[in-house]
């Protein structure tokens, strides 16, 4: 059994046996010094040709459990704990901003992408609601899936007309709890939200994206 496993245990542990929303903050001080983890962007085809467009991605919106840097962890369905020792390296929801951005610029399909519309407007903005993203642990808390899930919608910025919407969820595969497996966990599952949401909003954009 890693550190990091055994450490996560022994730390669930000793939170089963507090009450209250307490329990939430039990999880190390604020002074700990955390090791900072962080998604990859997925593997996207190229684009067979450059759009004269622009894509701004804003800051998903998320629950209060999210607006964090730290990685959530469900042992049960109406409790959050949040993971010992470990933390995204922004708060969730700009992280996965981030994240997003990559994946969009990766194809080469648009001249901008970015956070904000370029010389103050933009064709088209990128509004998205997280929802879930979170790990989960099984009933024996020794094995963890993750879960991703998220409404997009894509705003067209001169009349603020929502042009589609669609959400997206995945869950990665089962692993066990040591901390480095779980964000390998988040990293499959988010492969799959993003590789999806991307060729979808190029799509409403007027671009397909080649088959792999």
């Amino acid at each position: 059994m890693t550190l990091q496993r055994r450490s996560l245990l022994t730390s669930m542990g000793a939170l089963m046996a507090l009450s209250g929303c307490g329990a939430i903050t039990a999880i190390g001080e604020a002074t700990a010094v955390l090791d900072a983890y962080d998604l990859r962007a997925p593997d996207m085809p190229q684009a067979g040709r450059m759009l004269q467009r622009g894509l701004s991605i804003e800051p998903p919106t998320a629950p209060g459990a999210l607006e964090v840097d730290r990685i959530l962890i469900r042992p049960n369905p109406v409790q959050s704990l949040y993971l010992p020792g470990a933390r995204w390296t922004d708060k969730t929801p700009l992280m996965y901003q981030s994240v997003m951005l990559r994946a969009f610029e990766d194809t080469g399909a648009l001249a901008y992408v970015g956070r904000r519309p370029l010389g103050g407007t933009g064709d088209v903005a990128l509004i998205t609601e997280i929802t879930d993203f979170q790990a989960e642990l099984d009933e024996d808390r020794r094995n963890a899936i993750t879960r991703i899930r998220l409404t997009a919608r894509m705003v067209r910025e001169s009349d603020a007309r929502v042009l589609a919407r669609r959400s997206f969820q995945a869950i990665g595969p089962e692993v066990s709890t040591d901390t480095l497996e779980i964000v390998e966990s988040f990293n499959a599952a988010s492969d799959v939200v993003l590789t999806d949401m991307v060729r979808w909003g190029l799509g409403v954009m007027g671009l397909q994206l080649p088959s792999v």
